[in-house]
């Protein structure tokens, strides 16, 4: 099957793509792997060279790479134009950093001396989605090419021009031929990849379906992975939040990326002194949202990346409708060409709803009232999901003792969650494991050696 460019907002093809067969997969496995054992050896001040060039190259190619996910995604250019500015960031950041992250620890121990080192792993295979399709490869590749690895890209099927733009961007970074590149395959081939004697690694960004797949290949071959899979984060308001502050970065961190993220504030939680005054709140201000052709400099809002998706996304809503949710905003469809959905908000959902126990991967806010803050504790934890959460309180104090009880790989009081190059990044329970970004990401894909002297 080929790779089929489509842009969102038109339904029309941009490009097409052929998918590479078996042969052309391990010619291009080898070569990664024959370059990666010279690259292992490459200082980290010529290592990190390239990777300034090529954060350098990022801040230039700015409204270049932006309109190409506006056009590929869907993604609006000033969206577009903060992803490629994030992954500038995180270039430089593991630049600057990843030889100190990747020194040897002294151990004392009953030896003469005893350290741990960390050493690259080899070939790391990135299975990367649509939503973020710079940043979510920056994530891996920064730290993973500097801490000695060499990495292969197998993108979404609906971004290769995408993915073939960053194989481009680290060819013109000057890092040598074959330590990042692009495998133009089927998902169907992605366990063979796996499988591979080149690959030792591999680490996926996606839904919870491709995580569990990927993984069994992983286990079944014995290779190191991390996974990064879905979402249904709890945004919770407490009595004395600042609500309209709340209610604004409620609006963005549910909307941002026409509601595709993974860390999405996909459970909005206030609890019932205030659920009134801030569902009326944030239904103002999330009506104010622009939707629009992403190409356009005042669009908010552009399309769902595919048509299928938003089928998926509508189905859900109705059921959850049926299922006892008031639809108070949105709801329906955009008539017309392109794979529209408007910002739609369902309050009074239930446990008896399925969004309340399912991601809604779309411009979707599903609002769960609480009685209290024990219960909003409940429903927070209350999902097989554990990523991001955020708490809005003006006692900080008291919301840093509730975020402890928070099961998520990250609780945010009074800000988004966001990932960030200094942070750890990662989930618990059915949204994956592993962490990436900071020092635990650049780790994640060494191999941490004990030495051990008389």
């Amino acid at each position: 099957m080929p790779y089929i460019s489509l842009n969102p907002a038109t339904n029309k093809t941009l490009k097409t793509y052929t998918s590479w067969g078996s042969r052309d997969l391990v010619s291009a496995l080898e070569r990664t792997w024959n370059a990666q054992r010279t690259w292992a050896q490459t200082p980290f001040a010529e290592r990190a060279e390239h990777m300034n060039l090529a954060a350098l190259l990022l801040y230039q190619r700015v409204d270049e790479y932006a309109a190409l996910m506006a056009a590929e995604m869907g993604k609006p250019m000033r969206e577009g134009r903060a992803e490629v500015e994030k992954c500038a960031l995180a270039c430089d950041f593991y630049a600057v950093h990843a030889q100190h992250f990747m020194q040897p620890e002294i151990v004392q121990t009953d030896a003469g001396k005893s350290y741990v080192c960390y050493e690259p792993i080899g070939v790391v295979l990135g299975v990367m989605p649509w939503n973020f399709p710079f940043f979510q490869v920056m994530r891996f590749t920064a730290p993973a090419l500097m801490a000695g690895n060499a990495c292969v890209l197998k993108h979404a099927s609906n971004v290769p021009q995408c993915a073939l733009a960053l194989e481009q961007l680290f060819r013109d970074a000057k890092f040598p031929p074959h330590v990042f590149s692009t495998l133009m395959i089927e998902a169907a081939d992605v366990g063979e990849a796996i499988a591979s004697r080149y690959v030792h690694a591999v680490t996926l960004t996606g839904s919870e379906p491709a995580g569990r797949k990927v993984a069994s290949d992983a286990g079944k071959h014995l290779k190191k992975c991390v996974l990064e899979l879905g979402g249904s984060d709890a945004f919770i308001v407490l009595k004395d939040a600042d609500l309209e502050l709340a209610a604004s970065f409620a609006v963005k961190a549910r909307f941002q990326n026409c509601g595709q993220s993974c860390i999405a504030a996909k459970r909005i939680i206030p609890v019932a002194e205030i659920a009134d005054e801030f569902v009326s709140l944030f239904t103002k201000k999330t009506a104010d949202l622009k939707i629009g052709d992403p190409m356009r400099e005042t669009t908010q809002l552009g399309p769902m990346a595919r048509l299928d998706l938003r089928e998926d996304l509508h189905q859900q809503v109705c059921d959850s409708i049926t299922q006892g949710a008031q639809a108070i905003l949105g709801c329906e469809p955009v008539p017309g060409e392109g794979a529209f959905y408007p910002p739609s908000i369902l309050d009074r959902v239930t446990a008896k709803a399925r969004a309340y126990h399912e991601e809604l991967f779309g411009p979707v806010a599903a609002v769960i009232h609480a009685t209290d803050e024990e219960e909003a504790i409940h429903i927070a934890n209350d999902t097989r999901f554990g990523l991001g959460s955020s708490i809005w309180s003006r006692d900080s104090d008291h919301a840093e003792d509730m975020a402890r009880q928070i099961q998520a790989g990250c609780c945010f009081i009074n800000g988004m969650v966001r990932s960030d190059p200094r942070l750890p990044f990662g989930g618990i329970k059915a949204s994956g494991f592993g962490r990436e970004l900071s020092y635990h990401g650049i780790r994640e894909f060494t191999n941490i050696k004990t030495v051990w002297v008389r």
